[in-house]
């Protein structure tokens, strides 16, 4: 049975979109879903299931959506996945912390940097469903205006390492 990592859009970020990860999980199980473990207070879920990733995808956003009034979004990924993403990270001089993947619901256009202001030296790369964005300042300070990230949700190359970690001792046992 595959493993799943399903990454949350705008979950326990500032105080909006509040959701215990116990409540997070106890939805994954109520949906069927296997070997649920949460990551961090900020919306990641690792699972298994039989279903495909957009079925997954579709069935976790629609009940979280009943639970939190409206659908946050929900990006799934496969270990594997997320182990290209993390071979294929750009910037190798940035600090992990500083790196951050946004996960989009569907490829990005081959345009959709074209838009990016980047008042404090960020830089960006297309990679299929992700955006890297590199922040030397840190992104909390950032000025980065990049319309094509709205619809996603990011995590620093950290958490996605430990996603990635997380996915692999789920698929051992």
């Amino acid at each position: 049975m595959p493993v799943y990592i399903a990454l949350l859009r705008a979950v326990n970020v500032g105080g909006t979109g509040s959701l215990p990860m116990a409540e997070l999980k106890a939805i994954c199980e109520s949906l069927g879903f296997t070997d649920v473990k949460t990551y961090i207070q900020s919306g990641n879920v690792l699972f298994r299931s039989d279903d495909a990733e957009k079925v997954v995808e579709e069935k976790l956003d629609e009940a979280l959506g009943k639970k939190m009034g409206k659908r946050p979004g929900v990006m799934v990924r496969s270990r594997k996945e997320l182990d290209s993403i993390i071979a294929h990270a750009p910037f190798p001089e940035a600090k992990p912390n500083f790196l951050l993947v946004y996960f989009l619901p569907e490829t990005a256009p081959k345009d959709a940097l074209d838009k990016m202001m980047a008042p404090d030296g960020e830089e960006a790369k297309l990679a299929g469903r992700e955006i890297y964005v590199h922040y030397p300042i840190g992104s909390g300070r950032s000025k980065l205006k990049l319309p094509a990230l709205k619809a996603g949700t990011s995590r620093n190359l950290n958490t996605v390492r430990k996603l990635a970690g997380l996915a692999a001792e789920l698929e051992d046992r």
